[in-house]
């Protein structure tokens, strides 16, 4: 079966589609400024989510949101040992 679209590495992504993460609606039960944060974190690049927290810490959106087992996104990324630290680090500017 072939691919249908082939996979691109490395595009810059507009600001509408880095933005669009604000609007991400939260599974039920967990922080909606947790969930955006979250799948931020899962899709981008460290220089997306930069400018994704940009928008959302100039939105009055809360950083310091909790999933419902109480961990910020800080922790929650510290986990990911062999990719935490670019992300840490931009979250280390917003804190």
């Amino acid at each position: 079966m072939a691919v249908s679209q082939p996979a691109t590495f490395n595009e810059e992504w507009p600001d509408s589609r880095v933005f669009a993460y604000l609007n991400h609606l939260p599974p039920h039960g967990t922080d909606a400024d947790y969930s955006v944060l979250y799948t931020a974190f899962k899709h981008m690049r460290p220089y997306d989510f930069e400018r994704l927290l940009t928008k959302f810490v100039a939105d009055g959106r809360n950083i310091h949101a909790a999933n419902p087992q109480g961990q910020t996104i800080h922790r929650v990324i510290a986990q990911y040992a062999s990719q935490a630290q670019p992300f840490l680090d931009v979250l280390a500017k917003f804190a």
